[in-house]
């Protein structure tokens, strides 16, 4: 009898043991998938790009250095761009002035209105061509600024005895960046030649939800003809291509990843999951506190 109680003591000693055991185990292991769920968590909601996909111009030591210093890059005048156009001599200034079509402008000040004079800008017809005075109309559609400015020249000169200067500039050089990008917009450039990371710079960069190997570039051709291209940012031969420099009227949108689409497209759906998360945490820290 007194064998069968000491049995029977140690039974309940070691059932407590092992119950104090598995106790403990069974906290250690819900302490470890709280912190490992915790820990998944947090890396999917801070889990960005790969970094592979992040850096531009990544295979640039491939490039032959030749061949890029050898791409000299003017921008070529299109209809509908909008140009000043001016011809200047020091010897003959009343010659020079027949050509130069001058507009009389208002600036308004606090204390009086004057009136100034400002040269005329052109506008580039759907045909290609712009009136210049005593000229008349002159085709400059696919024609460089330098190369313009010879072929005005030509048409000219001989109205001087010495060669006239002639200048032409773009008057708003402007692209559009829309997309994935901080600040979205118009942007222009007075030297009339913007490459499209100048325009993603004023464009203050892509998010972190843009996706730099699908840039996408509306373009409208010569014959009036919108094309949509696409070009890879992060490919190095980007700055040996005609799409490097935008041209005039050009629009740069920048395709969100699919990270960002399935996120617009779950909408409340995202939420829902986190919420569902976040009880399940919840249920696993109260599991613990009832198991201490």
């Amino acid at each position: 009898m007194y064998l069968c109680k000491n049995v029977d003591y140690m039974l309940v000693f070691m059932y407590g043991l092992l119950g104090r055991k598995l106790k403990t185990d069974m906290k250690k292991r819900l302490t470890k998938f709280t912190m490992l769920l915790s820990l998944l968590v947090v890396m999917i909601a801070t889990s960005c790009t790969s970094y592979k996909k992040v850096p531009y111009l990544q295979n640039s030591r491939e490039l032959d250095s030749l061949a890029l210093q050898a791409v000299v890059y003017e921008p070529v005048i299109q209809p509908n761009d909008m140009l000043n156009i001016s011809v200047h001599s020091s010897q003959d200034e009343q010659a020079a002035m027949a050509y130069n079509l001058v507009v009389q402008t208002r600036a308004n000040s606090s204390t009086s209105l004057t009136s100034q004079a400002a040269l005329q800008d052109y506008i580039v017809d759907a045909n290609g061509c712009v009136n210049v005075p005593n000229v008349g109309e002159v085709h400059l559609a696919g024609l460089t600024i330098s190369q313009a400015e010879s072929l005005i020249l030509d048409k000219i000169k001989g109205a001087f005895a010495t060669p006239p200067t002639v200048i032409v500039r773009f008057v708003d050089y402007k692209v559009a960046v829309l997309g994935e990008v901080n600040s979205p917009g118009m942007y222009s450039s007075k030297d009339g030649r913007i490459s499209i990371f100048e325009a993603l710079a004023n464009a203050r960069d892509l998010t972190v939800h843009g996706e730099r190997e699908n840039v996408k570039i509306v373009r409208e051709e010569m014959n009036g003809a919108k094309k949509v291209y696409e070009v890879d940012l992060n490919d190095a031969s980007l700055i040996n291509s005609p799409f490097y420099y935008l041209q005039q009227n050009d629009v740069v949108y920048v395709t969100p990843n699919k990270r960002k689409a399935k996120g617009s497209d779950i909408g409340s759906a995202t939420s829902l999951w986190f919420t569902g998360t976040s009880v399940t945490i919840s249920i696993v820290s109260l599991l613990l506190n009832i198991l201490r």
